[in-house]
């Protein structure tokens, strides 16, 4: 049997963002309130909290006055889990048992159901002397009290019997009274609050703010988690400042010469891309052109995909002569396709950190912020969350390219949201008509980071890849969204032998 932890020492949680949060996990010897509605996923923390004693050799101890002992090894199983090592006392309190023995035949107030179901709970934790505590849930002794100053006089004399024999405690309070009783939050060492928020369109979304923590300098704001097989897992807010290492700054390449010579060489390691224009002016396939660059350098590559499916993405790379499946096998490359409804902001800066910390990426490719943006019109500060995430990956040292299309196809276009000041270099892409044909155009509007020319020149993707003709000294009109050639077609780019594309 392991020996006692310090007072007020840290305890794992569990789960490891919440142990992030809090700086080390929960107050050992404290007892802690997690409260939250039905649903917001109270019983899974405690749970994963119990089990994470069992893994360390300790006595854990789970109390139910809200879900049977059958209900619990359900919710277990569901997520693979075997309760094996956590004693399950259900407590059943005198007026809601159906045995005819527990009931008062000559008595029968509310002052002996509380007593008697609390004694009944105590002389459990005597019996089994747990270090880990989880009450399931106050809600039930609230009822049982038929007033506040009972409640808060009871809840106060179960925190103070925990106290005694060192046990650290979760009490769950589902916060079903009309109003939300916030004279525990006093008594508590420490409260976490769990909401669950449905959008309009989409899944349900999850977050959890930590209100109080005594003695301790937790992470404040809110956090986005999920509960999904295997437990809760929690997305700590992503603060940047907090995440800085230092990396070699260099050029990256395209492995396309003219379109570097527009870069000023190439874009700079440690900064943020943004390729913006119209639906179908190859944004996409300009960014390919740097993934399948730093693959052959033997980077490590991610692509989180919100537009395209993964099978359309692989053919299309192919359609222009880049064959990705064998970076796929590799490793060396993660293509993530994610349906944007069912993606919070704190999940999207997770699977970027893991990628980064975990997995050695150093290129991610976005693609495209525009179906995110607009399947998130519930979600306040999107903008400042982006924009930490950007920060963050730049201080990693990654290589960041986001795809933005613009509202149009011809003429005035806009953006769903303004990334251009997020951005350290914008590509800026547009149609525009000549001898007949439709053409594309390509220009640096801006790179924070050194020289680039301010020039225009043409773009054209083929079987081979894409390629960038020289300036367009007669082109006209590309900023007002209604792009003009006026020179002849001699300073155009020819068509390839076997083209076949635009």
């Amino acid at each position: 049997m392991p020996a006692r932890i310090s007072d007020a020492a840290s305890v794992a949680s569990g789960v490891s963002g919440l142990d992030h949060i809090l700086a080390g996990g929960y107050a050992a010897n404290r007892t802690h309130l997690v409260e939250g509605r039905p649903g917001s996923g109270k019983t899974t923390l405690g749970l994963q909290f119990l089990l994470a004693g069992v893994e360390r050799g300790e006595r854990c101890l789970y109390i139910t006055l809200s879900e049977s002992k059958r209900e619990l090894l359900n919710v277990a199983e569901q997520h693979g889990w075997d309760l094996d090592g956590i004693d399950i006392f259900e407590l059943v309190p005198p007026e809601l048992s159906l045995d005819a023995e527990q009931h008062q035949s000559l008595l029968h107030t509310s002052e002996l159901e509380l007593g008697e179901t609390v004694r009944m709970a105590l002389a459990e934790v005597e019996r089994v002397k747990p270090t880990r505590i989880v009450f399931d849930s106050l809600s039930e002794i609230r009822l049982l009290s038929q007033g506040s100053v009972r409640y808060r006089r009871q809840v106060l004399a179960l925190k103070s019997y925990f106290l005694l024999h060192d046990a650290t405690v979760m009490m769950l309070d589902d916060l079903t009274a009309e109003q939300d009783d916030l004279n525990l939050h006093s008594l508590a060492h420490a409260v976490i609050r769990l909401e669950q928020l449905a959008p309009v369109y989409g899944a349900e979304r999850r977050r959890l703010r930590v209100i109080k923590m005594r003695g301790r300098r937790f992470k404040g704001g809110y956090h986005d988690f999920l509960i999904q097989t295997g437990g809760v897992e929690v997305f700590p807010r992503l603060v940047a400042a907090e995440h800085g290492r230092g990396f070699a700054r260099e050029v990256v390449s395209s492995g396309i010469a003219e379109l570097d010579a527009l870069l000023g060489g190439g874009l700079d390691r440690g900064t943020s891309t943004l390729i913006v224009g119209p639906s179908g002016s190859g944004k996409s396939t300009v960014a390919l052109g740097y993934v399948e660059a730093a693959l052959n350098r033997g980077e490590g590559v991610l692509v989180v995909s919100f537009d395209e499916v993964l099978g359309v993405f692989l053919q299309r790379a192919s359609g222009i002569g880049v064959e990705l499946r064998p970076h796929i096998a590799s490793g060396r490359l993660t293509v993530q396709q994610v349906d944007p409804a069912d993606l919070s902001p704190g999940e999207l800066a997770g699977r970027l950190r893991r990628a980064v910390e975990e997995s050695g990426v150093r290129m991610v490719v976005i693609d495209s912020w525009s179906g995110y943006v607009n399947s998130m019109p519930d979600e306040n500060f999107l903008v400042l969350q982006m924009h930490e995430l950007l920060t963050y990956l730049n201080q990693q040292g990654v290589v960041t390219i986001m795809i933005l299309a613009q509202h149009g196809l011809l003429g005035q276009m806009t953006s769903p949201v303004d990334l251009t000041y997020l951005s350290d270099t914008v590509l800026l892409l547009r149609f525009f008509e000549a001898a007949g044909r439709i053409r594309r155009a390509i220009s640096v509007v801006k790179k924070r980071t050194g020289s680039h020319e301010d020039t225009i020149r043409e773009l054209r993707i083929d079987r081979d890849g894409v390629r960038v003709g020289m300036p367009l000294d007669a082109f006209r009109g590309v900023l007002t969204g209604v792009p003009a050639f006026d020179g002849g077609s001699e300073t155009l780019m020819e068509t390839r032998d076997d083209d076949g594309l635009a």
